[in-house]
């Protein structure tokens, strides 16, 4: 007798993170396909990741290689922590992070959180800082090595294993967080205040290392570097600097303490992960329409741009304006200049104490009496941070610049209509920042000085990024991550940053040579000649760089077109 044969499907095959590295570097080599530009810049980003890695490898086996236990808990816990708090707080302010998988493109497969979380993981340790932070680690198991034998520095090797998958995870979860944040537009401000104590972290730190290098304290430095080995910023780094002296006991909490922070960092990431991918969230009831005055085209237009003229120029204005302020990832970048923008000048004009020698020499300036060229350089830094974030402007379109091209839309006209909505938000920051800075460094008379050096900076670098950006635009990813990057395109912001940073400050060098030189005089002339500097130099840029936007509309287009 027959026996009919059943059809039995095969048994589904268990997805791993080896998956998706194995899918990671397939899209990193598609993307790589006919992009030679990308290849190059992949290349030196390689090549300057081994070079800080080289750098800090020697920094970290120092201590190690000279026979010199007294600095070797030091240099691990400051150094570990510094690094740790790094990767926590770069991708938010200029790098962002690789996100080559997007993770809302598997929201419709059958997986797991778990299987989800493991494997974007283990891709995202599949990148050049991941590998060139475990090679600068390298250096602390040297350390250990040299001072307490190979049990200190396979302990060591665990440590610095499990920091840097803290350090991985701890980006991965922060930016994935204010991602999900930054989406809705009411707890905008929340992220903002955050980002603003995550930046006002940093000054007491300036402050406590300038004050323990000029006192040369150096039992207060281990005392402060012991502590800082108890925390999740500082603990694995300095596991097999504790084997090495004896400390065992204290070298097994530790790894316990940084396996503890990757597991509750990895269940953060997951939280806001599963949240990213399921969509945005509500942005409350729709508001009633304004009413009919004006019309359809009216009610186009924001409150804040109500005076522009109903032309070409000024839809583009309106539109830059909703997109600024709509846009998660556009925001992100204004707030990145709101916290940046105040905090650095602080930083630096009253942490700048003066260091003296036994001979009486000072260097430096004191923080109780600061100084106009200190001012001048601290404002061109605003201006130009304040300005870089256009150097891609046409990135956050992406595909939808198809539009104005098929519209026929006039270079200039589209680079005039960029830098002023853009300054619509940007230059209340600045004003605040010169405000600010004059209170606390008790120096009203100093304002036009502050102001001018300030617009200066900007609109040069506003006509510098209005170039970059028709040249050097690059896409990025179509995700809801607003701190997401590309492979590749990671290394071509921070490139592309690098240039026009140097070359808008190149630009304001004489704004700070003349705070040095015209002394008094310089007080009165500073505001007017700074805002026209500043303004001749965008309307300039804008001028030349819209001739080169006129011819290279598709080529741009194909660009910022993100690659699937």
């Amino acid at each position: 007798m027959a026996v009919p044969v059943t059809a039995v499907d095969p048994p589904a095959r268990a997805v791993s993170p080896r998956h998706f590295v194995r899918l990671k570097l397939r899209v990193l080599g598609n993307n790589f396909r006919g992009q030679a530009w990308r290849i190059a810049l992949f290349v030196v980003g390689v090549l300057v990741g081994l070079w800080f890695a080289a750098g800090g490898f020697l920094l970290l086996a120092s201590p190690g290689l000279a026979d010199e236990p007294r600095y070797a808990l030091m240099t691990a816990a400051f150094g570990g922590g510094v690094l740790t708090l790094g990767w926590l707080l770069l991708p938010l302010v200029f790098f962002g992070v690789d996100e080559t998988l997007d993770p809302a493109r598997f929201a419709l497969l059958p997986l797991s959180r778990r299987t989800l979380v493991t494997g974007l993981f283990a891709a995202a340790l599949v990148s050049v800082p991941a590998v060139a932070t475990m090679l600068t680690v390298a250096g602390l198991v040297v350390t250990a090595a040299a001072l307490g034998g190979w049990v200190a520095a396979l302990l060591g090797t665990l440590g610095v294993v499990v920091g840097v998958l803290v350090c991985v995870a701890g980006a991965r979860a922060v930016t994935s967080a204010f991602a999900t944040m930054l989406r809705s537009r009411r707890v905008r401000d929340l992220a903002a205040v955050l980002l603003a104590v995550l930046a006002a972290l940093l000054g007491p730190l300036q402050l406590l290392v300038l004050a323990a290098v000029r006192n040369a304290d150096w039992d207060r430095l281990a005392g402060v570097a012991r502590v800082v080995g108890w925390t999740p910023f500082g603990a694995p780094w300095t596991v097999g600097v504790d084997v090495a002296e004896g400390r065992a006991g204290a070298a097994v909490v530790k790894l316990l303490i940084g396996v503890a922070t990757l597991g509750v960092l990895l269940l953060w990431w997951s939280r806001s992960l599963e949240s990213a991918m399921v969509g945005a969230v509500s942005a409350g009831p729709a508001k009633a329409p304004r009413g009919a005055v004006g019309g359809a085209v009216a009610q186009l237009f924001p409150r804040a741009v109500g005076w522009a003229r109903r032309d070409r120029f000024g839809a583009l204005v309106a539109r830059e304006c909703r997109y600024w302020w709509r846009d998660a990832r556009r925001r992100a970048n204004l707030i990145t200049v709101a916290v940046v923008g105040v905090f650095v000048p602080v930083m630096v004009n009253l942490g700048g104490a003066s260091f003296s020698t036994e001979a009486g020499t000072s260097f430096g300036d004191s923080a109780a009496d600061p100084s106009p060229v200190l001012v001048s350089i601290s404002m061109v830094f605003v201006g130009v941070l304040a300005s870089v974030t256009l150097a891609n402007q046409f990135g956050f379109d992406g595909s939808a610049y198809a539009a104005n091209v098929v519209a026929g839309v006039p270079g200039r006209v589209e680079l005039r209509a960029r830098m002023a909505a853009f300054s619509l938000y940007v230059v209340p920051i600045l004003l605040v920042v010169v405000v600010v800075l004059g209170t606390v460094l008790g120096r009203p008379e100093w304002l036009g000085v502050m102001a001018g050096g300030l617009f200066a900076a900007y609109g040069c670098g506003l006509a510098i990024n209005s170039f970059i950006s028709v040249l050097g635009a690059y896409s990025l990813p179509e995700t809801s991550n607003p701190f997401a990057m590309n492979t590749g395109a990671g290394i071509a912001k921070s490139m592309f940053t690098l240039l026009s940073m140097l070359s808008s400050a190149v630009a304001a060098v004489p704004f700070v040579v003349a705070a040095g030189l015209l002394g008094d005089v310089w007080l009165w002339l500073a505001l007017p000649v700074g805002l026209a500097y500043g303004a001749g130099a965008a309307l300039l840029g804008a001028y030349l760089a819209g001739d080169a936007l006129d011819r290279r509309q598709p080529e741009l287009l194909a660009a910022v077109t993100p690659r699937r």
